[in-house]
């Protein structure tokens, strides 16, 4: 396995993690800043949420370590909760968009 297999698999699994208030994946939502997998096949992500109050920051987060976790050949899980540079609706894919009801 090579770190760019693990990546696809991240984005892969990434993909189905959702804001329980949106019907969106985070990673479409473009909640997700930064993925890094080191040569030990380390998986450091850095995100954001919509909202820094979001009420279901813990459910995300833990949803994300935990199936990230599970990707065979992935050592160990970093996420980190960053609010800068702010989140807003210009980071969302067009699908994400076009979802959400938002112009392209």
């Amino acid at each position: 396995m090579t770190k760019y297999d693990i990546e696809t698999k991240v984005v892969e699994m990434l993909k189905t993690v959702f804001d329980p208030e949106i019907p969106v994946n985070v990673y479409d939502l473009g909640l997700i800043y930064s993925i890094d997998v080191n040569d030990d096949f380390d998986v450091k992500i850095e995100m954001t949420l919509t909202a820094p109050n979001c009420p279901a920051a813990d459910f995300i987060m833990e949803d994300i370590h935990m199936k990230l976790e599970s990707i065979h050949g992935v050592n160990k899980v970093d996420v980190e909760l960053v609010f800068e540079p702010e989140w807003d609706k210009s980071m969302m894919s067009d699908e994400a968009r076009l979802d959400l009801g938002f112009d392209l």
